[in-house]
């Protein structure tokens, strides 16, 4: 993803830590892994479905349109505002938070 140009934007983790272990941080958010286990375990080319009860971070928003457009799959997100359909790098909520 760092080639693809994804910089984690380490300003949502309020944690007093410095900024490699806030990314390492970042990276295990809940979200994140669901979508990591279901590329691994679902074909090619099917949509992957997340549902969670806490907003989405802006950090793993920026990521997911990062892996949508990599891996060529749709991503949806349903957090407990909206749903968030991730295709080709853009967000159906158009980065309205």
């Amino acid at each position: 993803m760092s080639k693809a140009g994804y910089v984690p934007n380490v300003d949502v983790d309020l944690h007093d830590l410095d900024r490699s272990e806030k990314e390492l941080l970042l990276s295990h958010h809940s979200e994140r892994l669901a979508v990591a286990f279901a590329l691994l375990s679902t074909p090619a080319g099917a949509p992957i479905r997340v549902k969670k009860n806490l907003r989405i971070c802006r950090d793993c928003h920026a990521a997911f349109k990062f892996i949508s457009k990599i891996v060529s799959r749709e991503i949806i997100i349903r957090d407990n505002n909206r749903f968030h359909h991730f295709r080709d790098g853009a967000c159906s909520c158009s980065d309205y938070w």
